[in-house]
């Protein structure tokens, strides 16, 4: 038996936590299939898989939101052959979902301790005793955190560590992070790496869920990558590089992505922005796109690059400027107006803004072109709908059961494309996409970013809104940056390059 640096006892192996023979079957689909996973103190362990690779399904068992059908869980010296949530709160176990679970209407305060205040079973709540709870939390791992702000007025960075502070509370001795990174801009992702140096220093366990590969080398000390629920391997992360681990995660090679086509100098400018001016947002924003070109547009959070986005899509119009498509001069003041012109906007957050999520997939990409498949009385003829649905879902390999069933039952790649469907299906001369491949696994990110450049070959002008370098770079035939709501540099050519972008950003 050991110490895990806390005064606690660990397993026989150093682990905090050992989930050994995990199988778990959803009907007549194999979730998991004997899977063996342990986390020792003070790491991090990165559990990685493309999505549908039983990941989500592991931390669940282990965190008792599901039961397994064969195999124990071990903390410490004891084994359960199952978990119910309350106990695995009991046992030191916190998961942070993508969504935080945050109670939006309280206080960070109140959020943090208010877990405590449950798990005792206390009566009565003493605001004065929440916020000395909260502060002794906040001042241990040294973050900054209003602790009398709403947590609906937060930044998504604020809100991670309001999460990481709550499960801290519950004296937490292994963190599971789910996807951690996806809304983070860089410099809020070392400020959370920071922060997980501390953990890690107080003895605290993390597991990271990450599609981030470059992150994952970063900040791991070990890998576990499952594949159609099962290990296929796991060990110190000097073992992988990016190469190794994304054959591990797809079972192939996954090929870099060609440069971008070269462009026709000649050819008039798709869209042209001259001046565009939203009061408080950005100022004086001046760019063009060509057909066939793929513009990258990056900057730090609060930077104004959606702004920019939103006021090309008439979802916020912009005070003054002018915008031409295809050489005519247009008035974007709605959303209508922005597709009438021949605008497509996939936003970033493709669950709230992108999707019906409940509603079947073929609704969902027919929802922007009723019009085509209408006859008279405005009524839908089914086989027109059903052939454009389905070529849709080919073209763009969507992976259905049926186009009647709801998106939520897709992966995160799967839900993208069918966003990415339904502007494909209206054909606009431009599509601006707001982070692209935020949430999606390495194997789906480089078929988006093929089919994008497939639309550009064929003369589509692109935008792609995104503070993935790396993807810029392979994508982008240029990159501008914004900085405090204007277009502080353009990046092309030799400059186009990783350490380029990141000095424009700094």
């Amino acid at each position: 038996m050991e110490a895990d640096g806390t005064g606690r006892a660990s397993g026989p192996s150093g682990s905090i936590l050992r989930a050994e023979g995990i199988s778990k079957r959803f009907g007549g689909v194999v979730a998991l299939d004997d899977v063996t996973f342990d986390i020792r103190p003070g790491e991090v362990h990165t559990l990685a898989g493309e999505n549908g690779s039983g990941k989500s399904t592991l931390i669940k068992i282990i965190a008792g939101v599901e039961t397994p059908d064969a195999g124990t869980i071990s903390v410490g010296d004891d084994a359960y052959a199952r978990l119910t949530p309350r106990q695995a709160i009991a046992l030191g176990i916190e998961v942070i979902f993508q969504d935080f679970s945050l109670f939006p209407n309280l206080s960070v305060a109140e959020n943090i301790a208010v877990s405590t205040y449950i798990g005792d079973r206390r009566r009565t709540v003493r605001p004065s005793a929440l916020r000395r709870i909260a502060a002794d939390v906040v001042s241990r791992i040294g973050v900054r955190l209003d602790l009398d702000a709403p947590v609906e007025e937060l930044s998504v960075a604020d809100r991670q560590l309001t999460a990481i502070c709550r499960a801290l509370a519950q004296e937490a001795r292994s963190i599971f992070m789910d996807e951690p990174t996806t809304a983070l801009t860089r410099r809020e992702v070392q400020a959370l790496f920071r922060v997980v140096e501390q953990l890690k220093q107080r003895g605290v366990a993390l597991v990271f869920v990450s599609h981030k590969l470059e992150e994952v080398l970063q900040i791991s000390e070990r890998i576990t990558v499952l594949r159609n629920g099962r290990v296929v391997v796991s060990g110190d992360v000097a073992e992988f590089d990016r190469s190794a681990l994304t054959v591990a995660m797809t079972g192939h090679a996954v090929t870099d992505t060609p440069p971008p086509d070269s462009l026709r100098k000649d050819a008039r400018p798709l869209l042209e922005v001259q001046g565009l001016t939203s009061e408080g947002r950005f100022h004086d924003v001046t760019f063009s796109v060509r057909p066939g070109e793929i513009l990258g547009v990056t900057g730090l959070l609060g930077s104004g690059r959606t702004e920019i986005a939103e006021s090309l899509f008439g979802v916020v119009p912009a005070d003054a400027g002018t915008i031409m498509v295809e050489g005519r001069p247009v008035r974007i003041r709605s959303v209508h107006d922005a597709i009438a012109a021949g605008i497509g906007y996939v936003p970033g957050d493709r669950l709230t803004q992108g999707v019906f999520i409940d509603q079947p997939i073929a609704r969902n990409i027919l929802a922007g072109s009723l019009d085509r498949v209408t006859g008279p009385a405005d009524l839908v003829r089914p086989a027109a709908a059903d052939q454009l649905v389905q070529r849709a879902a080919g073209d763009i390999r969507i992976k259905m059961s049926s186009s009647q069933a709801p998106v939520r039952t897709l992966s995160g790649g799967n839900q993208q494309r069918v966003v990415l469907a339904k502007w494909l299906v209206r054909g606009p001369h431009v599509l601006i996409l707001n982070s692209p491949t935020v949430g999606v696994d390495v194997g789906s990110k480089h078929e988006i970013l093929d089919l994008l450049r497939a639309k550009a070959h064929d003369g589509m002008g692109i935008i792609v809104i995104s503070d993935d370098v790396p993807e810029l770079v392979a994508v982008c035939h240029r990159v501008l940056v914004v900085r405090g709501g204007r277009i502080a540099g353009e990046l092309s050519g030799e400059r186009l390059t990783e350490d380029e972008i990141v000095k424009e950003l700094a």
